[in-house]
């Protein structure tokens, strides 16, 4: 679902909600013997993003675009029973964003692949005295690059 409200020939504000899915991936090595152990946390994220669209004029049917904006995700899988050995992890993440991208216009349809950049504000990691790798841990925050492909009617 695209929301979209133009302001001006360039500027639009974009709401447009979604699902991603994730895998994060965490190295520890311990200092006797060198032994690397990787942690996988696989998430399903609700995306909630706020965006501000500037665009170029356009120039034989395409026009590039810059976006900033702001994002909150909660990831759904947060009590999912694969997770009891891993680090505890906050469900709810805020971040900034920002990308660019082309808009190329089709009789039927416009098509908007583009590429954004987030990066999470606030530290996800939920201190756990019981697991060694939280109490070695000062933060955890996300860091993102996606690229989608929107379709607009």
């Amino acid at each position: 679902m695209v929301t979209n409200l133009r302001i001006g020939d360039y500027f639009d504000f974009r709401f447009i909600p979604g699902f991603s899915f994730a895998q994060r991936g965490l190295q520890f090595t311990q200092v006797e013997g060198n032994i690397v152990n990787t942690r996988k946390i696989e998430s399903v994220f609700v995306e909630i993003p706020l965006q501000l669209r500037y665009k170029s004029m356009p120039f034989k049917d395409k026009r590039m675009f810059m976006l900033a904006g702001l994002k909150y995700s909660y990831d759904v899988q947060t009590n999912s029973k694969s997770r009891k050995n891993l680090l505890k992890i906050s469900p709810h993440d805020f971040q900034y964003e920002f990308g660019f991208g082309i808009q190329m216009f089709y009789p039927y349809f416009i098509f908007s692949p583009e590429i954004k950049f987030s990066k999470g504000l606030s530290n996800l990691l939920i201190y756990d005295n019981s697991k060694n790798e939280s109490r070695v841990l000062e933060r955890i925050r996300t860091e993102i690059i996606s690229i989608s492909f929107n379709f607009e009617g």
